[in-house]
């Protein structure tokens, strides 16, 4: 084999294995502890893929197969050393982190969503980042108050 087609599978392999870093989200890392449990898990499972990989055999192979799980692993390390754990909200009054609010929109809609951190955030699975423009439209704000989001407005209905 010549060694032209070596060092060209040597740089691909490079390419493969160093990946961008994850982006930190910027400000605080607000979690549940839902959400601080949900990192954990997910922090051993990419301690588990990563250790998996490191098993390999091939060097390109192992290199191309740690690459993710090392890169989630400096990821989920920061945001769990990181992490600031909040209780839930000790009253139902006004929506505040951890509270799940039920709002109407302008078309009739009406949605349900729980108020968590950055990396626990789902909306289709009615999980809502702290952090995004309709939740900080929705904090502080009490069943009957209107929350202004651009153009729409959208009044609260249930906080629980």
């Amino acid at each position: 084999m010549s060694v032209a087609f070596t060092k060209e599978d040597s740089a691909e392999t490079a390419a493969e294995t160093m990946l961008p870093e994850k982006p930190i989200p910027a400000g605080p890392n607000l979690v549940t502890a839902n959400g601080l449990a949900q990192l954990q898990r997910q922090l051993a499972e990419a301690t588990a893929a990563y250790e998996a990989a490191l098993a390999i055999e091939d060097i390109n192979e192992r290199r191309r197969q740690a690459a993710n799980p090392w890169r989630d692993l400096r990821y989920l390390n920061e945001r769990i050393r990181t992490a600031q754990l909040v209780p839930p909200p000790e009253s139902n009054d006004l929506v505040a982190f951890g509270s799940r609010v039920t709002f109407q929109r302008d078309d009739g809609r009406t949605q349900t969503f729980t108020v968590v951190g950055e990396d626990e955030a789902d909306p289709k699975a009615g999980t809502l980042s702290f952090a995004s423009p309709l939740a900080r439209a929705l904090m502080g704000k009490a069943v009957g108050d209107v929350a202004v989001l651009g153009e729409a407005e959208v009044e609260i209905v249930g906080i629980g």
